[in-house]
């Protein structure tokens, strides 16, 4: 009996160790050193991510890839009635003329666009979009984005003060287009189906890119055939197919420079792990500063089985922004 309770209060104590030990690692971060910052590879000041890949010679390999100067539209036009997720809105209308100006009767057009501008169409998430609530060493919560970035030190009324769009490099780069609905001989993948690391790499060898292929600064493009329902937001909205962390993971293991698809989140939704929201965002663009483009349409490349080519896109420098709308285009 007495060994028992020996054993016992000795489970106890080990209990109250580890519990102890658990707290002492969740309150461990400071605004200087956390679990995903400062960054390793750029530093602790860096509000550029992935973009830091495309160096002058990145973009050089890349150029070597046009060799016919054809251009692929890869986004999608910006209308009313297009697919938009939650309360996001999107509206256009042209003011009035006015009277005509001169001897010469000149008259002319504007027009004025309420929308939330880096968050609907085709549209590329910069770094102050997603972050996570973490407590810190003095046991406060701090909303916290890639490389440690507080909200605090972030937020003001006219935009980010830090992380805004306008740190974000021009991504020239390689484009790998990996057709997953093609590999699962699908015109389109069904609601809510998570890409695994096996659709990943048999996209691959079925296009006949091995992993060896993927450089430093590429940017890796999945395709779900999920543009077919751009047309109906209603089902375009319902839970969409996408990657998981376990493929979100190999992403970085790459060290792309962005991804893309044609949904709007790029992520499996709702996440198969319960009660989890965008994990996936948080993987790459919070602790690894890789981006993430949506709302892309891949049927030009696609009519003529193109998975690699020469892939531009550049964000508007809208200072301050969560994100960009952008005009993709891959050429070869």
């Amino acid at each position: 009996m007495i060994q028992h309770v020996k054993n016992f209060g000795f489970v106890l104590l080990r209990c109250h160790f580890i519990i102890i030990l658990i707290c002492s690692v969740s309150l461990a971060q400071t605004r200087e050193k956390g679990p995903f910052w400062p960054n390793a590879e750029w530093g602790s000041q860096d509000q550029a991510g992935a973009s830091n890949r495309i160096t002058p010679q990145k973009v050089l390999d890349a150029l070597t890839l046009a060799t016919s100067g054809k251009v692929y539209e890869l986004g999608q036009v910006y209308e009313e009635g297009m697919p938009l997720f939650g309360n996001r809105s999107y509206s256009m209308i042209l003011p009035s003329k006015g009277e005509p100006w001169g001897e010469n009767k000149l008259m002319g057009n504007d027009e004025f666009l309420s929308t939330q501008i880096g968050q609907v169409g085709t549209q590329f998430d910069g770094l102050g979009h997603i972050g996570q609530e973490v407590v810190m060493e003095n046991g406060e919560a701090e909303y916290v984005f890639y490389n440690g970035y507080t909200a605090s030190e972030m937020d003001s009324y006219n935009g980010l003060r830090k992380l805004g769009i306008e740190h974000i490099k021009p991504i020239i780069t390689k484009g790998i287009l990996i057709d997953i609905a093609g590999y699962k001989n699908v015109d389109r993948l069904p609601n809510s189906y998570e890409v695994t690391i096996e659709d990943v790499k048999g996209a691959l060898q079925r296009q006949g890119i091995s992993e060896s292929d993927i450089t430093p600064g590429d940017a890796l493009l999945f395709r779900y055939g999920w543009s077919a329902l751009w047309e109906t937001a209603e089902e375009y909205n319902h839970n969409p197919p996408g990657i998981g962390l376990d493929v979100a993971r190999w992403v970085a293991e790459k060290k792309a420079s962005m991804i893309g698809s044609d949904s709007w989140c790029t992520e499996v939704i709702p996440n198969p792990v319960a009660g989890q929201a965008f994990p996936v965002h948080q993987e790459l663009m919070m602790r690894n500063g890789i981006f993430n483009l949506e709302n892309m349409t891949f049927d030009a490349l696609m009519e003529e089985e193109i998975h690699q080519f020469l892939f531009i896109v550049t964000t508007i420098r809208f200072k301050g922004a969560t994100g960009s709308p952008v005009r993709p285009v891959a050429i070869r």
